[in-house]
């Protein structure tokens, strides 16, 4: 088979393994959840067998310590996974939920369900635990899944799938083998001859760097839920107290800085910044946080501050760097981060409720908070469980990705001989 058949073969495998799943039951599906955890810990020595090549691959491909750190398999991330299986086996089951309800002057009731979505494709980098959580996530929700790791993890992504799928078979009956699938080639062209399959996949979610996901949106023909960059502000109003200012800014920036929910821009208000902004950065310096301010911080902080340059007020560090911008007032504020900001999340800092109520309706961001650090947009953090990404798109989910958001839904409509007059 040529390569358009063979992704066209797996995609239709998964969209009939996604009609099984409906039939499936919860226990079934959490009894399944659990075995495959199972698996995975009593198969380490296999599942690390496997990994042990990927990082000969890795190490001949010249990625960094970094990246292949990222791609390791010790003991503690073969049970984290297992841990994670069964941590969704216990959250609710999110298909078949009412979600409205209702009936007509005719007699006509009506219900509005949730659903599967059908089949997804996750399209990831480097860490091959993405397999064990997108897939348990992707089953919990009766969905069926294709999964497509980078070429450096292959073997332990398909070890990882082929435990998890086996678990399924031997628990249930009703486990169909091909929902849970991996793309056996390496080829970045299976990726939009994948996405090309509009008759079979339903939804595609890019698990990466910015390039992956611009990359994948660009060539799929498939509806695309991004989980883009996160250029996060806080923002200090006049009226915060400043202890807690501190505390929320630099929690935001240093708790974790290579993650897409850390803050990337710092705003202050002018009427506070004198007494503030050298506070800030003292307390910033103990962190070897590198501070980019405007010329109005600058002035303030002199050698203690380098000169931001516009990309900065776009950029993503992932690092222990900060932008500084010193602005006239909330307005100023609402601007600037509605048009530098990648829609991800963004905080007020204030104990004036009417500015942080205005704040928090006009920031266009997925997530907006009030007096809270930037790193709690997490589904964790959310009570959600686990999550598979955190969208910054406004049609379908936005925000954090839990279970609930990898449903959709359908009514259902039971009358009594009805006709339509």
């Amino acid at each position: 088979m040529n390569l358009t058949e063979q992704m066209s073969e797996l995609a239709q495998q998964a969209k009939r393994a996604s009609r099984l799943l409906t039939r499936i039951s919860t226990d079934d599906k959490n009894a399944c959840l659990h075995a495959m955890g199972d698996a995975l810990v009593e198969n380490t020595a296999t599942i690390q067998e496997a990994n042990v090549k990927d990082i000969d691959t890795g190490r001949e491909m010249g990625l960094s310590q970094a990246m292949l750190d990222r791609l390791l398999l010790n003991d503690d991330r073969i049970a984290g996974m297992a841990t994670g299986l069964r941590e969704v086996a216990g959250l609710p089951d999110p298909v078949g939920r009412i979600l409205d309800e209702r009936e007509r002057p005719n007699g006509l009731v009506l219900r509005k369900i949730s659903t599967p979505i059908g089949v997804i494709v996750i399209i990831y980098e480097s860490r091959p635990n993405v397999t064990a959580d997108a897939a348990g996530l992707c089953f919990k929700s009766s969905n069926a899944t294709i999964l497509r790791g980078g070429k450096e993890a292959l073997n332990s992504n398909q070890t990882i799938a082929q435990l998890m799928v086996e678990a399924g078979c031997n628990t249930s009956a009703d486990f169909p083998k091909q929902s849970i699938q991996v793309v056996p080639i390496t080829d970045r062209a299976a990726i939009p001859e994948l996405l090309a399959q509009t008759e079979s996949v339903d939804l595609c979610i890019p698990r990466g760097g910015e390039g992956l996901i611009q990359a994948v949106t660009k060539c799929s023909q498939v509806p695309v839920i991004k989980h883009y960059k996160g250029i996060c502000s806080v923002y200090i109003n006049e009226a915060a107290d400043s202890e807690m200012a501190l505390q929320i800014a630099v929690n935001s920036k240093t708790h974790r800085p290579g993650v897409c929910n850390a803050m990337e821009t710092l705003l202050i208000d002018e009427a506070i910044a004198t007494s503030l902004l050298p506070q800030m950065a003292k307390t910033m310096r103990k962190y070897n946080v590198e501070l980019r301010g405007d010329e109005k911080a600058q002035a303030i902080l002199g050698d203690g501050c380098k000169a931001a340059v516009a990309k900065d007020w776009d950029t993503e560090y992932l690092d222990l760097i900060c932008a500084v911008r010193l602005v006239n007032g909330l307005d100023e504020a609402i601007d600037h981060i509605n048009e530098h900001g990648s829609g991800h999340t963004d905080t007020i800092v204030t104990d004036d409720a009417p500015s942080a109520a205005r704040f928090q309706n006009e920031i266009d961001s997925s997530t907006v908070f009030w007096n809270a650090s930037t790193r709690f947009t997490d589904g964790g953090q959310f009570g959600m469980g686990a999550e598979i990404g955190i969208s910054t798109d406004k049609i379908g989910a936005r925000g954090p990705m839990g279970l609930a958001e990898l449903t959709s839904y359908k009514w259902l409509g039971t009358g009594d001989g009805l006709i339509r007059e």
